[in-house]
């Protein structure tokens, strides 16, 4: 066992005995980007997060999830549109219990976490979506303890890409290519404190200029793509330029399970996941 997965559960087991110190609140983003969904568009459904899972909506697992982890209390599922959260019994029946509240979707991911925290007020806060069916109780808990370690504003959740090719050896995944290694993204944040609110503004000025990428280059610096682009960059150096950016510090949490990297918003994904939950 590394030194991080060491230091992570001591911290786990310690906090057990400490309510007020593990348990914190989730953001789960559940909108819909302009346009819809395919997947959702294939089954009839009117939000993506609907679609199910080895039987189950993906937006049920991933509030499951949560409420199986010993580090999370409550939070706030932002999205989908209010005609849909009201009007679906899968939400209804999820949001009956008062632990979870519905916060309207704002526009874009970025947007909507920052809305979410805003109503929170409370960090540290752990920011997921609710595509992110193979979540687990473990997952979630490795990442707050690794993360809430960390002395960083805003961490980011990374798998190893040779972690998840070694599980899903046929899977196609988004990214991350540095120097050091490539990662996928793990689709877990924790604002860790009220500065890290800065790399969500920065993600939303990106996402804003998503249609015109001469302005989105000019917001990373033209010498950091270049060095991305050429993998000549390892990632301690990206995350210390993207801080630099942000105006708040950004690292990252390496985690060692592979399901962490699945969010199901294709075919393809609700078909690894459901073979996956299926056989284990």
């Amino acid at each position: 066992m590394n030194d991080s997965r060491r230091a992570t559960e001591s911290w786990i087991a310690d906090a057990a005995h400490s309510r007020d110190r593990v348990r914190l609140p989730a953001i789960v983003l559940a909108g819909e980007r302009s346009g819809g969904n395919a997947l959702a568009r294939a089954h009839g459904l009117p939000s993506s997060v609907l679609v199910p899972v080895a039987g189950t909506p993906c937006v049920t697992r991933v509030l499951h999830a949560l409420r199986a982890s010993r580090t999370i209390d409550g939070g706030l599922l932002v999205g989908p549109d209010e005609a849909i959260a009201h009007g679906e019994p899968v939400f209804q029946a999820l949001l009956a219990s008062g632990d979870f509240r519905w916060l309207a979707p704002d526009a874009g991911p970025s947007a909507s976490a920052l809305r979410a925290s805003a109503a929170l007020h409370h960090y540290p806060v752990l920011l997921t979506a609710a595509d992110h069916a193979l979540l687990d109780a473990g997952i979630i808990d490795r990442f707050v303890g690794a993360a809430l370690a960390s002395r960083a504003d805003f961490v980011v959740g990374l798998v190893p890409w040779p972690t998840v090719h070694a599980r899903f050896p046929y899977t196609r995944r988004t990214l991350l290519r540095f120097a050091d290694g490539a990662f996928c993204g793990a689709n877990l944040f924790l604002l860790r404190t009220h500065a890290g609110r800065a790399a969500l503004e920065f993600w939303r000025r990106l996402e804003a200029d998503r249609k015109r990428p001469w302005r989105m280059a000019s917001r990373i610096g033209l010498g950091f793509l270049a060095r991305y682009l050429t993998r000549s960059m390892r990632l301690a150096t990206a995350l210390a330029h993207l801080s630099a950016r942000a105006g708040c510090e950004v690292a990252h949490v390496s985690l060692d399970s592979a399901r962490a990297a699945v969010d199901v918003d294709s075919s393809a994904d609700l078909a690894l996941a459901e073979e996956v939950l299926k056989h284990g």
